[in-house]
């Protein structure tokens, strides 16, 4: 007895530090048993309370009254499979005949107050099953992305879901995106880790950072082609237009349609070229879009308006020929010009990190999901890097992406030079690498500097 009560204060402390130090750690060893509990033994209570409860059945109530028996309650959904994970529960019931997944959507908050977890997200997973997934401690807090994420060609896993689960920036799936966000919001650290997850894979990156270079000069040695200002930019743009272009022939060679030819293939897009054939894929990164767009002049006109021209052409036509756009910028709106709505409407992918105002969250969602347009403006400003991510189809999660280094990146980039792929036609903008200083390296002196 004195042994249990010596032992008792200690599981009790190291289970105090661990929720404070390790929150992941304690929710595998304490938490994950205590939540299963208070899910499993409030679950018919807190559906009553949640009306998520259908009366029951007709031959129920007619069998109780002529066997003079008292009513039967009303019938909760049915628990197919409650199953732990890293982060918290899932929980897959099958709804009763009347019920829709909305209802759950529509009680997710009350949920997690009423089973004191963190988070509760509803989801359908097939006709007359939802699935509930329950975190049970805040995951964006500190951001540990899982060793087992790993990434695939053009998929990298980039930030972490409120739900636990990896948020990955899939290029085959979703082309092209758009990525908005105030001033220190975490924007150039979501683009940085993009970055970074792309540099040790077969990919052409392609960079133009109007900002005399500063967030992606320093990774240049893992890009085909930079551009540091307007001018600069408009012709890289015309020239991968022109790149695009010769993409689409070899595609048409390569097509031979006759009736002898087997469906597998047939191609249209460069995926489905022989592996020698294949161009390499390209990813364009364009930071604060706003300075391609902005004109003082007239000269500066025209000039924006090719380039606006051109990333209209690169986001409708580039898909097929492998080149994917990612722009970023702190707003997007009419306000730029001609063609810029034309341009968002062709970036699928939308991401929004904290904004100053409702109307710079309304460019990136407010043709997706208002509930997504609310929640960009409740960003946290404490928490750089929180983020709204989101897509065409209306669905939306929160996530937070890991804090990238400047030097952590580039270190990776340096890495992967040997990667980077040459295209011809980019020849001409291929960024000019510093001469490499060795620290603790002793320069050999020149012949003017030993006179």
């Amino acid at each position: 007895m004195n042994a249990l009560w010596v032992t008792l204060p200690v599981v009790l402390v190291a289970a105090l530090v661990l929720r404070r130090l390790r929150p992941t750690w304690y929710w595998m060893t304490f938490g994950v048993t205590f939540a299963a509990i208070r899910v499993l033994a409030r679950y018919r209570s807190v559906m009553d309370a949640c009306g998520l409860t259908v009366p029951p059945a007709r031959w129920q109530l007619s069998l109780a009254r002529i066997a003079n028996r008292p009513l039967p309650e009303a019938c909760s959904p049915r628990i197919l499979r409650l199953r732990p994970t890293s982060t918290g529960l899932v929980l897959r019931v099958k709804m009763r005949p009347g019920q829709d997944a909305f209802d759950f959507t529509a009680s997710s908050d009350r949920l997690r107050h009423s089973f004191t977890l963190q988070n509760v997200i509803a989801r359908e997973l097939r006709s007359g099953v939802v699935e509930l997934r329950m975190t049970g401690y805040d995951v964006l807090k500190t951001v540990r992305m899982p060793a087992a994420s790993l990434a695939e060609v053009l998929r990298v896993p980039v930030a972490m879901r409120e739900d636990g689960e990896v948020h990955y920036r899939d290029y085959r799936q979703v082309p092209h995106a758009l990525n908005v966000g105030a001033t220190k919001s975490g924007k150039s650290v979501y683009q940085r880790t993009l970055v970074a997850g792309l540099a040790p894979q077969n990919v052409a990156l392609i960079g133009i950072d109007c900002k005399n270079g500063v967030e992606l000069a320093p990774m240049a040695q893992r890009f085909t082609a930079l551009a540091d200002n307007p001018a600069d930019a408009a012709e890289l743009l015309a020239a991968l237009v022109q790149y695009m272009g010769g993409v689409y022939q070899v595609i048409r060679a390569e097509q031979r349609i006759s009736v002898a030819l087997p469906d597998e293939e047939i191609t249209a897009d460069i995926w489905d070229l022989p592996a020698h054939l294949r161009p390499v894929p390209v990813v364009v990164f364009v930071d604060e879009v706003a300075e391609l767009a902005l004109a003082a002049n007239k000269a500066e006109e025209i000039r924006r308006d090719r380039i606006v021209t051109d990333l209209v052409r690169l986001a409708q036509l580039g898909r097929a020929a492998g080149i994917h756009l990612e722009i970023c910028g702190q707003r997007f709106g009419s306000e730029l010009g001609k063609g810029i709505t034309m341009l968002r409407a062709q970036l699928t992918g939308r991401t929004a990190h904290r904004v100053n105002d409702e109307t710079s969250a309304n460019m990136a969602f407010g043709d997706i999901s208002a509930d997504a347009v609310l929640a960009a403006v409740q960003i946290d400003r404490e928490r750089p890097g929180t983020a709204v991510a989101g897509d065409s189809s209306g669905g939306w999660s929160r996530i937070r992406a890991p804090h990238t280094t400047l030097r952590k990146a580039v270190d990776i980039c340096n890495a992967h030079a040997y990667r980077t792929p040459e295209i011809p036609e980019l020849d001409a903008f291929r960024p000019e690498l510093p001469a490499r200083v060795l620290v603790g390296k002793v320069q050999p002196k020149t012949a003017a500097s030993s006179v």
